[in-house]
């Protein structure tokens, strides 16, 4: 397993790892949520993509920047065939490391209140929630974890 910066060859693969990961919250919400059409082509070209590769594959993928007092933590997907592996936690292990690197002292997210899922796994990785609130049209939920 390895998470490595995405670069522009990997495009391809980290659309079709957010559209197979989040295909099953588009009929609980209705329409596409925003990970599914984001602009990976833009996060790969401002070095804010990383890919978790297994056995040659992406598996999953992070988006993180710095955003004020914290690391920004835009996105994270695993591909439904890695799902139950750990790989969002080792996801997630890898923007506390980045934010440690860059020296901020903590790591805040989002997720819609309709992928209730996340509602248990942020929490257990000792993520807080900070605030609820309609944004771009999407219901959400917000967290924050200090180090």
């Amino acid at each position: 397993m390895t998470i490595r910066k995405a670069l522009p060859p990997d495009l391809d693969r980290v659309e079709d790892c957010a559209r197979q990961a989040y295909a099953p919250y588009v009929p609980r919400m209705g329409k596409e949520p925003a990970p599914m059409v984001a602009d990976f082509e833009a996060r790969i070209a401002a070095d804010n993509l990383h890919v978790l590769e297994l056995d040659g594959e992406v598996a999953g993928f992070i988006v993180l920047y710095p955003r004020g007092d914290h690391l920004h933590v835009e996105n994270v997907a695993v591909s439904p065939a890695g799902q139950g592996r750990g790989l969002g936690r080792r996801l997630m292990r890898f923007a506390e490391d980045e934010a440690g690197r860059l020296g901020l002292p903590a790591i805040e997210l989002y997720t819609n209140v309709k992928m209730t899922e996340n509602q248990a796994f942020y929490p257990a990785l000792g993520y807080v929630e900070i605030d609820r609130r309609e944004e771009d049209g999407f219901s959400r939920i917000f967290y924050r974890k200090e180090f």
